[in-house]
């Protein structure tokens, strides 16, 4: 499936927690406030993407009106509030035990806010799984390839013995720039077509990583 991998670099919202159905009832929720159009879970995996200061504006946000901070700060807190009522996407566990089992490394590289993800992954027992568990230091959710590279060179690992297993074409981007492998999951934030635009291995679920 991919060449020799020494670690995982794990992305968390979307690939291993099943967050998507909160995420589109809470941006509803926030489209249905201001008079916008709410989207369904198909148009929200075609429309969904990093910087997510543009995918509001695609979606109708107007920061003339207010500025990003302010629906970027409300949809966190409505998030924040409900994230407990997730699940992991199926086959989470079975998958982390068995890299673990083989001794492949793994860590989790994430668009979430540092304390917000600590808490979400003790809360979801899985703390245990990871190395090293890195989120961002604000809310907005820019980019992830300074905490990437910021990993890598801290743990003195070999990028190119690295796969980083996403679900939105901004995880290959990441992927890329630090020049590890990856593999895309299409039960995400985004869509499997949308995906397959980058040329890297898509899967369905996670449990075809053990086939």
């Amino acid at each position: 499936m991919v060449e020799f991998i020494a670690g995982i670099i794990w992305d968390w919202n979307g690939t291993l927690l099943n967050d998507i159905d909160l995420c589109v009832h809470t941006i509803n929720d926030m489209l249905q406030k201001r008079n916008l159009q709410k989207l369904s879970i198909d148009e929200y995996k075609d429309v969904f993407s990093f910087p997510v200061k543009d995918y509001y504006q695609k979606i109708g946000f107007d920061f003339n009106a207010e500025p990003f901070e302010i629906p970027a700060s409300e949809f966190i807190d409505s998030y924040n509030s409900k994230v407990e009522s997730c699940n992991l996407h199926e086959n989470s566990i079975s998958v982390l035990n068995y890299f673990q089992s083989v001794g492949i490394r793994q860590f989790i590289l994430s668009a979430m806010k540092q304390d917000a993800l600590d808490h979400c992954l003790e809360q979801q027992n899985v703390s245990h799984f990871f190395e090293h568990v890195s989120g961002l230091d604000n809310h907005y959710a820019a980019s992830k390839l300074e905490n990437g590279q910021q990993l890598i060179s801290e743990l003195k690992l070999n990028a190119s013995e690295l796969i980083l297993i996403g679900d939105t074409v901004h995880d290959f981007e990441v992927a890329r720039e630090l020049g590890c492998q990856c593999v895309l999951v299409a039960n995400g934030h985004q869509s499997k077509q949308i995906l397959e635009s980058t040329g890297v291995l898509v899967i369905d679920e996670l449990g075809q990583l053990l086939h």
